[in-house]
């Protein structure tokens, strides 16, 4: 049976604050494991983090009745979705650590235009020129952002790119995850690809493990607490409301993501950056509208 959702005003009041609160608490995290990185290696943020989130979520999952290790765990969708959270957790951390915030948080908002395309090349879905156009002038906005051909471009600036594709694949991947594993046991393995992320990052970054301060234990503390809270959020956020009309306010993520890092780490933007930014949220924005008309 499908379950009801309400539709009224009030309920999508309600399902957009829950957005709102969930996009305020991941930009939350993501400032903290750029903190958190600044004092220990990559890996091991990645690690302790990851370590950390899937703790939280098999808890939940034990309490409700969830299954951890359910046969379908190890489904081909399952397989695929883990190394794409693997890809897209390292490098999107590997970009607030050695990046701007601002301008990896910009960047991750182009994911669901890669989705939607990507749900026409592999599922088939009927996706219009009028969407394909909104799609081609938002990744148009990530070029703008990452100054391909600039004298300021770095290479490093790909790496918000790597982990934006990475979150797409997991993304579609988790549509075609078999319906027997809910929402706290997906979870929970996210996290442990977090893990299994910092694991395969260590050999690369070759740095040893680095003792704990009361300083970089409580942000990495905070930032899991912040990130299981904010998960329960955009779950109750998409249960709440029509989906229409609450998904939009996912774009308020890169308003708390640009004034973290504008305040906490004295980052600047420049013409550039807001040009590419007015791009992405338009596309997406109008990808949303011609989805709910179509």
């Amino acid at each position: 049976m499908t379950p009801y959702i309400q539709t009224d005003p009030r309920s999508n009041l309600i399902g957009s604050a829950w957005m709102i609160a969930a996009m305020a608490l991941f930009a939350l995290e993501d400032a903290l494991l750029k903190a958190a990185s600044a004092a220990l290696p990559i890996w091991q943020v990645l690690v302790l983090f990851g370590a950390g989130g899937a703790a939280v979520f098999a808890g939940v999952a034990t309490l409700r009745g969830g299954r951890l290790f359910h046969p379908d765990v190890l489904s081909r969708p399952m397989k695929v979705r883990v190394v794409f959270e693997v890809l897209g957790r390292m490098f999107y951390l590997l970009a607030i650590a050695l990046t701007p915030l601002s301008s990896a948080t910009v960047i991750l908002q182009a994911t669901p235009l890669v989705v939607v395309a990507g749900a026409a090349l592999f599922f088939g879905e009927t996706v219009g020129w009028r969407r394909w156009s909104a799609i081609l002038i938002g990744l148009l906005g990530v070029a703008i952002i990452i100054r391909p051909t600039g004298d300021s471009f770095s290479a490093l600036s790909l790496l918000a790119v790597l982990g934006m594709l990475g979150f797409a694949g997991r993304d579609l991947a988790s549509r075609a995850a078999p319906a027997t594993l809910g929402a706290d046991v997906l979870g929970f393995y996210g996290f442990l690809s977090v893990v299994a992320a910092g694991i395969a990052y260590s050999p690369w970054e070759g740095e040893p493990l680095v003792a704990l301060t009361a300083q970089s234990g409580w942000q990495i503390a905070a930032a899991v607490a912040f990130g299981t809270i904010a998960y329960a959020s955009l779950m109750k956020a998409m249960r709440t409301g029509e989906v229409s009309a609450v998904t939009p306010f996912r774009y308020s993520r890169l308003l708390f993501g640009i004034g973290l890092g504008v305040f906490l780490f004295d980052e600047r933007l420049d013409r550039t950056m807001w040009v590419g930014s007015a791009l992405i949220v338009v596309s997406g924005l109008y990808i949303l509208w011609r989805g709910r008309r179509a």
